[in-house]
């Protein structure tokens, strides 16, 4: 039985988890690592649909992302995950859950920055009154800024080639300390 390393990629909406994670799963496959990616989008549209976007049903979704992690760390090397998750609440829990094999990564980006992006379309959405409750853009659903993440990838600062850069070298680095 393996146990995974769980990179948790948390940050706003067009911050870069995603195209990050995507690229580093690439470059983690080539040098042969079991490697997967949790998509925070993707489970919501297969498994949690029902849930809206209170702070009550944003922390259920996280648990269940929480718990498809759990089952995957069985059978892979690194599980990277891209999932907004705003609470700082959340965050420690699922920390205290998998302990060192849980590495929180603060994909950074200012709310100016996310909303020139908008990859999605989301921002646009919301000044349109079409979305209610954008975390990190509405007062009731704020985003939380980490604490003490394990890493910082600074979206506005670096290129997305240094980002991946480090990153890589964080993920090879930890999962050399869970290799025993």
């Amino acid at each position: 039985m393996k146990n995974g390393l769980i990179v948790w990629l948390t940050g706003l909406s067009g911050s870069g988890k995603s195209t990050i994670a995507n690229i580093v799963i690439k470059k983690l496959k080539k040098a042969n690592v079991k490697v997967e990616i949790v998509d925070g989008d993707a489970v919501r549209n297969l498994t949690t649909r029902h849930l809206k976007y209170s702070k009550s049903d944003i922390f259920k979704n996280n648990m269940i992302i929480s718990d498809i992690c759990e089952e995957k760390r069985k059978y892979l090397d690194v599980i990277i995950v891209t999932v907004i998750a705003p609470f700082k609440k959340i965050r420690k829990e699922i920390r205290d859950r998998f302990g060192k094999f849980y590495k929180e990564v603060y994909v950074k980006a200012s709310l100016e920055t996310v909303i020139k992006r908008d990859p999605k379309g989301l921002y646009d959405k919301v000044k349109k009154g079409l979305i209610q409750d954008m975390i990190g853009f509405s007062k009731n659903v704020p985003y939380e800024i980490p604490d003490n993440p394990d890493l910082i990838l600074d979206t506005e600062s670096k290129n997305p080639k240094e980002l991946v850069s480090n990153i890589l070298d964080f993920i090879i680095c930890n999962i050399n300390l869970n290799v025993k």
